[in-house]
Parts: structure tokens; C-alpha cells; sequence
């Protein structure tokens, strides 16, 4: 046991980080900064250390967002949130599963920096608007607008996500026997009429550089990535949802869905191997 609240807190801070970043290496960078921030404050003059921890890292979560916003801008290819292994108890806090899923991380991008901090912080980790807005260095009125508009926001763009699990993972499950085997019939089956197929490889590994829209496109197109030789296919659970990692001669691709109406809405496949050098250890995630 310690008494270091950093310690303590640290899974948290990993995940509001995350959340504002959508990158687990970014996201390792800041919480080392905070800590290093946090060695030099007078910690005995320190009310509330969560609070001051969840404010420091919002900080350098926001520094950070905006240093990589160029970066982003010129990445190749369709950019996708760097997928994490998660345990058991993050798929089965379903509010933290669906925040921190591949698909909700993949809205947040769309938010500006300010935006989103308060989203995160808000609606995920339900902190209070005068802690946000010491966070993000604005009033706590200025703070309630932000959150109306970004609630508003993520709302009109986030996927309306299979609420039961029991459905979901029968959806996945047939969806990944089905591209295991490239049985184009069973594809279309599972897949929705209007799936949208999205692939990040960064210019580091082959990977479509425009989404792919339509089950019998998405259909097809998987069912050719069948025929690879060494191509294998694993259950797996990214980010809290049920999953599919797919390795084929010593390349990995993470491939996270949503399910809407027992069917697969929307398919992100992540090869840029610069993003998945964490699917070997299971990731902190904390509210």
C-alpha cells in the first residue's frame, strides 16, 4: 500500500488522459510530466489530491492535443484512436466501456481541444463545472456552454451501440467465424446494410486509405483478406468491447466493432504497428 495519492490515482489519470488523446503513448507522456509536476508541489497544502491531480493532467493532456494536432493533419490514411487490452471489469462498467471505446474515442476526435477536455471530464468522470473550469482556465458559465455543445455534438455522431452484452458478443462472435473462414453470405449477414469499414495502417503497413461503405463491399473485401496465407483470427476485448485481433505472418491488426441492432455497424481496423504495442498487457483503466 502507499500514501502517495499519484499512486493511487494513477490508473485515473491514464484514462482521463486517454480520453482527451486517444493515444496511450501520448497518454503515458503526460501522466510522466504530471508526476514530475507533482514531486514539486507542497502536497501537504493539497486538499483534495484528486482533484489536483485530474486539473494538472487535464492540463497537460490540453498541451499536448494541441502539439499533435498538426501531426495529425498529415498523418496518412484515416487516423484511428491506438486500441488498448482490457480486463474483464472495464467491459463490465458499461458507462466507462462505451467512453473509452474505439467508436466513442473516434467522435471525441471531432471535438476542438477546450471541447472535449469538458466532455471528458464532465460527462465521463462527472467533475463538477467550477473543477473543470480551473482545469481548462475558463469560467464555470463559459464551461456549461462548452458542455451543452459538446454533448450536443457527440450525440449527433456517436453510434446508437448495442446496450446488451449477451446480444453483442453473439453478433461478434458470428462476425468473426464468419472472417475467419471469408464466407461472404455469412458477412452480409451480419453486417448492416449501410457498415462503414474504417483502417488505419499510417503509412506503415497496407491498409485502405478511404472508408469502405456497404456490407457487401466490406463483405468482399474481408473475404479476400481471408485468402492470406497464416491468416488467423483470436476473440479479443479492446477498450471494453468484445473484439477481434487477426494476425497474419508476424502482422497484427486490432479490429474493434459496434454493434447496432444485432448486427456490425461500424468496423475499425487499426495495422499501424506504431498503435499496437500494447495489446500483450492489460491497460489501467480507471473512473
Amino acid at each position: 500500500m502507499t500514501d502517495d495519492p499519484f499512486v493511487t490515482h494513477r490508473g485515473l489519470l491514464f484514462t482521463v488522459a486517454y480520453e482527451m488523446l486517444g493515444s496511450a503513448v501520448d497518454a503515458e507522456d503526460v501522466v510522466q510530466e504530471t508526476w514530475l509536476r507533482w514531486t514539486d508541489v507542497d502536497q501537504g497544502e493539497v486538499r483534495d489530491p484528486r482533484a489536483y491531480l485530474v486539473r494538472m493532467v487535464t492540463r497537460q493532456a490540453l498541451n499536448r492535443l494541441r502539439s499533435v494536432a498538426r501531426r495529425r493533419e498529415d498523418y496518412v490514411g484515416e487516423w484511428l484512436p491506438e486500441p488498448l487490452l482490457t480486463s474483464p471489469d472495464v467491459a463490465e462498467d458499461v458507462e466507462l466501456a462505451e467512453n473509452v471505446s474505439i467508436a466513442m474515442l473516434t467522435v471525441l476526435e471531432t471535438l476542438g481541444p477546450a471541447e472535449r477536455a469538458v466532455f471528458v471530464l464532465h460527462e465521463v468522470f462527472d467533475t463538477p463545472y467550477p473543477e473543470i473550469a480551473a482545469a481548462v482556465a475558463k469560467t464555470p458559465a463559459a464551461v456549461r456552454q462548452i458542455a451543452h455543445r459538446a454533448r450536443d455534438h457527440v450525440a449527433a455522431r456517436r453510434p446508437r451501440m448495442q446496450v446488451d452484452r449477451a446480444q453483442q458478443q453473439e453478433a461478434v462472435d458470428k462476425f468473426l467465424a464468419a472472417v475467419a473462414t471469408g464466407d461472404v453470405q455469412a458477412l452480409v449477414a451480419v453486417l448492416a446494410p449501410d457498415v462503414v469499414a474504417v483502417a488505419d495502417g499510417g503509412g506503415f503497413a497496407a491498409a485502405a486509405r478511404k472508408p469502405i461503405v456497404g456490407a457487401a463491399k466490406v463483405a468482399h473485401f474481408l473475404s479476400r483478406a481471408a485468402r492470406i496465407p497464416d491468416f488467423v483470427t483470436a476473440p479479443a476485448c479492446f477498450n471494453g468491447m468484445p473484439a477481434i485481433r487477426i494476425d497474419v505472418g508476424g502482422e497484427v491488426t486490432a479490429v474493434s466493432v459496434v454493434v447496432e441492432d444485432g448486427r456490425i455497424s461500424r468496423i475499425y481496423a487499426v495495422r499501424n504497428p506504431h498503435k499496437l504495442g500494447r495489446l500483450d498487457t492489460v491497460a489501467e483503466l480507471r473512473r
